[in-house]
């Protein structure tokens, strides 16, 4: 079930939205897979004993639970976009975290030799609030989402800086004050973002207006 679109905001575009890894699916379907060989093994051999009975119950199990399991994958969604970090799983209720991109601070993963083989491991995000440090499990190729994730990190700064230069030159009154801006491109200057040419110009041009 991909993310609904209705809930981005009208400036907001979706750059990633990933389903768990298969991998999540794998130990059950590895069960529902024997329970079936076993569940023909017994046919074979008689015909309705208690012993078919048995097996045929337990493959209804299996089948369930790989249901409940499947229906839980399909609607877990892991999504980044030019905003925000989301996750977000369940039908009917729902739960999920969103993270915006401007209060993440570090973000890493973690793969053991099997996990590189099959594209699949952890992902952790460090951001300043309340909920600290996330831990999302079964990621997609954890290292390309995490480079994105900073590339939408950055790109959310040039936005900024942009909007801030905009409303220099335009004379409209920015959100922030204007220490606050300079404060903000020192910050910007400071991660590279900006070159100190760029960063002495607009500081220039937000003085002279004060």
């Amino acid at each position: 079930m991909s993310f609904p679109k209705h809930l981005l905001t009208d400036d907001e575009d979706l750059v990633l939205d990933l389903r768990p890894h298969w991998w999540f699916l794998a130990p059950v379907g590895v069960v529902l897979a024997i329970v079936s060989a076993l569940g023909l093994g017994a046919l074979v051999q008689s015909w309705w004993s208690p012993l078919e009975w048995v097996v045929l119950a337990l493959w209804l199990g299996a089948v369930g639970y790989f249901a409940v399991q499947y229906m839980q994958w399909t609607t877990t969604n892991f999504v980044v976009t030019s905003e925000r970090v989301i996750s977000r799983t369940g039908v009917i209720s729902k739960e999920g975290i969103e993270i915006p991109l401007d209060r993440i601070n570090t973000v890493f993963f973690n793969q053991s030799i099997f996990e590189r083989v099959i594209g699949a491991g952890d992902l952790g995000i460090e951001s300043a609030g309340e909920g600290g440090r996330q831990q999302f499990s079964n990621i997609r190729r954890p290292n390309i989402v995490q480079n994105e994730i900073y590339r939408q990190v950055e790109g959310l700064e040039e936005r900024r800086l942009r909007r801030i230069g905009q409303a220099a030159s335009s004379g409209t009154a920015p959100e922030l004050s204007i220490p606050e801006q300079i404060e903000k491109l020192d910050q910007l200057r400071r991660q590279g973002v900006v070159t100190d040419e760029e960063f002495e110009q607009k500081k220039r041009e937000l003085l002279d207006r004060m």
